[in-house]
């Protein structure tokens, strides 16, 4: 007689929890000093794992670190520019000394520049900073970890892309191309990794309120808090989808499918709609005057919401998971 709770210990399920199970895997997070990358960190640092950031920002890299394992979390930090070749080289040979191996990467470091092309023909390096970052960095460190990943039949790689590469956001040219090389480059990557149990997530983030997108000002769009988008950040940690989407690029997708001449239309309303920000134009930004004076801030008062209406919201996120977009 077959006994069925051992099946079960080592079967299909067992092997999926494990898989989800982060406790005491080895995450590297780039650009992990602020913003999305800090609360990625504390977030997949309260799974259990073993969080490895790096930043260029030694200080603030610091802070961070301290504030995990003061929480009671495993974290540590590695100053490195994913720029320069060298000093990604010489972190991972550390890394790698230090802690054994990686078990799964985030790369999270990137560059932003909200500027019109007809601003730019004189900005060639508008594209080569974003360029430098945003796809050359994220590379460089997919790259450095790969070897030790398929010696170990093991590994995970989130790459933090834009739901604006699916909309094509006018006057995010240099941005978005850059993010859109990431993405071909995960997809090819994926492919040739399949026997070797390397997988990629790419989360099509929608814009997160972080100190990035500060100059590029008013852009007419709501924006997500960076624990909502660490929460992305963990879903892909523990699922592994190959795609995390959200509503407004798979609209645009399918927008350019069936018609793109009514979707660029769209966005050239949208383009002449918003101007430039100050930063574009290359004005100069004042900084608001300090206010002595405390603003009260109103409380209000949350009505309880229904449990039918609780449940039927949790069974709609979830089917809305199902739906793979316009690639399958």
């Amino acid at each position: 007689m077959t006994d069925l709770s051992a099946d079960k210990s080592t079967g299909y399920l067992a092997r999926r929890r494990a898989r989800r199970d982060l406790t005491g895997k080895h995450v590297v997070i780039t650009g992990a000093s602020s913003g999305i990358g800090r609360s990625a960190a504390f977030e997949v640092a309260k799974k259990g794992a073993v969080v490895i950031l790096l930043a260029r920002r030694a200080d603030e890299l610091s802070t961070v670190v301290d504030e995990i394992n003061a929480a009671g979390g495993t974290a540590f930090g590695y100053q490195c520019d994913v720029t320069d070749q060298d000093s990604v080289d010489k972190t991972l040979k550390t890394i790698l000394d230090t802690h054994g191996h990686v078990d799964m990467l985030v790369n999270n470091a990137g560059r932003s520049i909200r500027r019109a092309v007809h601003r730019s023909t004189d900005r060639m390096h508008d594209f080569e900073r974003t360029m430098a970052v945003n796809y050359f960095g994220a590379v460089r460190m997919t790259l450095g970890l790969l070897p030790q990943m398929r010696e170990r039949k093991d590994g995970h790689i989130v790459n933090i892309s834009s739901a604006g590469v699916q909309v094509a956001t006018p006057r995010f040219a240099a941005y978005l191309a850059s993010k859109a090389a990431l993405d071909k480059f995960a997809e090819v990557t994926a492919a040739e990794m399949l026997s070797s149990n390397i997988t990629f997530t790419t989360i099509h983030m929608p814009l997160v309120r972080t100190p990035m997108i500060t100059p590029s000002g008013d852009q007419g769009a709501g924006t997500q808090s960076p624990e909502w988008a660490a929460a992305l950040i963990v879903r892909a940690l523990t699922e592994r989808p190959r795609r995390i989407d959200v509503p407004v690029g798979t609209l645009a997708e399918y927008g350019q499918l069936f018609a793109p001449a009514i979707k660029e239309r769209v966005l050239h309303r949208y383009y002449r709609a918003l101007p430039d920000s100050p930063a574009a134009k290359g004005e100069a930004v004042p900084e608001p005057e300090p206010i002595d004076a405390e603003v009260p801030v109103p409380h209000r008062r949350r009505r309880p919401v229904p449990p039918a209406v609780r449940a039927t919201g949790t069974v709609l996120r979830r089917a809305a998971r199902l739906v793979p977009g316009t690639y399958w």
